[in-house]
């Protein structure tokens, strides 16, 4: 049975204020807390329909609720079976390493962007982002969501992204229109690929840190890409085998 106090508290962590206060945040639907249950994630409670598969999970207390009080607490249009509560990892400084490939966004403010992006940097075996301050935050439901569960294995580390790449031991590649065509770069191994802001691009000051400009040639009549479709398009040349 689900209390008022409890609902009031799940639908507060929709808010940042209210995530950063607590140090909680929520993943809700069967995919997301599938991808949960077998990460090292924190789960503080879980709130599941009757019909969820793991009701006898162990990995956290459980509370069964109607499909009315799911839709109460859940922030979807349509609730998806289950919701957690769960705590936030401790903040963790992050740089360019030697030997790895790391994602680095700038002022990456769509949440739908930002989850598809961790989406992404999941699919190529990438598993840590670096991301300026003015980046959409990991915890939002929004970003959660968007990840189809890649959260649970990628890690997001803020900061301010100018320092973080300054002392780069390794390449930086950044997409640039006076970049060289990335169908002609050879496979990397490290280095930081750099993603600028939707709208806006990469900031000029951190555009002088690239040591290897690259860009997508365009055959068609489009004006621009996607943040997240330009990285997918990026890395699969970037890491080509």
């Amino acid at each position: 049975m689900l209390n008022k106090n409890e609902a009031k508290y799940i639908q507060s962590l929709c808010l940042k204020k209210h995530r950063d206060a607590s140090g909680h945040f929520l993943v809700e639907g069967i995919k997301g807390v599938d991808e949960l249950l077998n990460s090292n994630f924190s789960i503080k409670k879980l709130y599941a329909l009757q019909d969820w598969a793991h009701l006898k999970q162990d990995k956290a207390p459980l509370v069964r609720v109607s499909a009315d009080e799911l839709k109460k607490i859940s922030g979807l249009q349509t609730p998806n079976q289950v919701l957690a509560i769960v705590a936030q990892k401790i903040p963790q400084k992050a740089g360019p390493e030697k030997g790895k490939l790391v994602i680095a966004l700038d002022g990456i403010q769509d949440p739908g962007n930002m989850g598809t992006l961790i989406r992404i940097a999941d699919w190529f075996g990438i598993d840590t982002i670096l991301a300026g301050a003015d980046s959409a935050d990991f915890y939002s439901p929004k970003v959660i969501q968007s990840t189809m569960g890649s959260f649970s294995r990628v890690r997001v580390c803020y900061g301010n992204l100018y320092e973080m790449l300054a002392a780069s031991p390794v390449p930086i590649y950044g997409a640039l229109l006076r970049g060289s065509s990335i169908y002609q770069n050879p496979t990397v191994k490290e280095g930081v690929l750099l993603i600028g802001n939707e709208s806006n691009g990469i900031h000029q000051s951190i555009q002088e840190l690239i040591t290897h400009p690259v860009h997508i040639p365009r055959i068609g009549g489009a004006e621009s890409l996607n943040a997240a479709v330009a990285a997918g398009i990026l890395l699969s040349h970037l890491i080509k085998k």
